[in-house]
């Protein structure tokens, strides 16, 4: 399981969603395992039937909306709490019985048995035979495995879960009667899918795909590098480490004397733009700072022209348009964007982020400075990544300025780096293959 080669490996049709980043971002570090080296989009893919994409297209464009419209003063929290409502996580304790399906999922399951989702399975299933062979299907999302299941799917059906708790829509209808295998990445989402009723043989717990191309073999050579030179930037006093520097050279060896690359701080505003002006905010406080040289802030804008086109004219406002302390990370392309983002992330230090599936990326030693949640899910993300010691909520952003770097001084960043490192499972891509080994090999 150290690496995968052409000998060990078993291909998989990869299917995901755009809605969002964080199921295709799921999918981009799976791509190792596809069988053309690319995945699905299932609500947009080549000649789909046009009442599938409206289908699809009603749901994202809500999804974005209510990202959005979250942002707006009292209004915008009461209409998204009323949303929120029907994606809930329920409490994990007492443990109880969960399998009752909601609304939601009963609604899902109408549309899929009337007809949503088939044209996509037929295409696959047509595929199988030009190859010979029936490929196992792996989704981010949970609708096309639902979609698999109900439209008889010849292979294997996979389910990779992208939070650290998810809610009773993750699971099928009829849950102990479903063949779809699930990928877990936190023991707690492999306890809850138990209480929704999913065969507990039917679920493996992997940790999250962390993007191979940041981490290397089973050894995690390239994930250490990037750490050491990391830690450096993050505990200039060296408070940390003057405690903890046996237990640190006992995980990643010695650390460097000096950094190669400056202290740098990375925004990631998301797929639906929801957090452009936070970012805005952000380097308005580290303008000095950022001048002085002092820090590097990067922002990941995605690929939506109207995010970058706001971001430019917010820089040109405040004259900081040409400002070689400040990098914009973006893409031709959604694969384009990804792999930008992964390059840059290794000379990256803090992360900033709304506890989206971003907060897995602990795992590589990134600090997580957690932006507010929007909804349920990020709620239980951001509380999983407190127990887990690897992020910090932001404090005020006007005042970045003060905060950040009182957290540097202290030595908090650090800890938290080595915290994300120690805690989160990492070689999620390596274990999922093992699984299709087992079932599939």
């Amino acid at each position: 399981m150290s690496k995968l080669t052409k000998e060990n490996l078993i291909k998989s049709w990869l299917v995901a969603v755009s809605m969002g980043y964080g199921h295709q971002r799921t999918a981009y570090a799976l791509l190792p395992l596809s069988y053309n080296n690319q995945f699905i989009n299932a609500n947009n893919y080549e000649n789909i039937p046009k009442k599938d994409k409206q289908t699809w297209e009603s749901s994202k464009n809500f999804y974005e909306f209510i990202s959005n419209f979250y942002t707006l003063p009292v209004i915008g929290k009461i209409g998204f709490s009323i949303f929120d409502y029907f994606q809930r996580i329920p409490t994990f304790y007492p443990k109880r019985d969960l399998s009752k399906p909601d609304l939601v999922l009963k609604n899902i399951y109408r549309l899929i048995k009337k007809g949503w989702g088939r044209d996509l399975i037929e295409k696959l299933k047509e595929q199988n035979k030009k190859i010979g062979k029936n490929l196992p299907l792996i989704s981010t999302f949970f609708t096309p495995a639902f979609m698999a299941e109900v439209h008889n799917y010849p292979g294997e059906i996979f389910c990779v879960v992208c939070d650290s708790d998810i809610s009773r829509t993750w699971a099928p209808l009829y849950p102990s009667q479903s063949r779809i295998k699930y990928f877990a990445p936190t023991e707690r989402v492999l306890e809850r899918l138990k209480l929704y009723g999913v065969k507990k043989e039917n679920i493996f717990y992997t940790g999250y795909p962390l993007p191979l191309e940041n981490i290397g073999d089973e050894k995690m050579e390239i994930l250490k590098s990037d750490l050491k030179n990391r830690l450096f930037n993050l505990d200039p006093r060296k408070k940390y480490l003057s405690q903890y520097q046996k237990l640190v050279e006992s995980y990643l060896g010695n650390v460097p004397q000096e950094s190669n690359h400056q202290l740098s701080l990375m925004f990631s505003i998301g797929g639906a733009g929801a957090q452009k002006e936070l970012a805005i905010q952000i380097i308005k406080s580290l303008r000095e700072k950022i001048i002085n040289g002092e820090i590097k802030v990067i922002l990941a804008i995605g690929i939506k022209p109207k995010v970058k086109e706001f971001i430019l004219k917010e820089l040109k406002n405040i004259k900081l348009e040409n400002q070689k302390n400040i990098e914009l990370v973006t893409g031709e392309n959604l694969i384009d964007y990804f792999k930008n983002f992964n390059q840059v992330l290794r000379r990256t230090d803090i992360l900033w982020t709304k506890p989206s599936e971003l907060s897995f990326y602990s795992g590589f030693g990134l600090p997580i400075i957690m932006a507010p949640t929007i909804g349920s899910q990020e709620d239980f993300n951001r509380e999983w990544l407190l127990k887990t010691g690897s992020a910090l909520p932001q404090e005020n952003p006007k005042y970045t300025h003060q905060w950040l770097f009182d957290y540097l001084e202290s030595g908090f960043f650090a800890e938290a780096a080595m915290q994300g490192f120690v805690e989160v499972e990492k070689i999620g891509v390596l274990k999922i293959q093992k699984v299709l080994q087992l079932c599939c090999g």
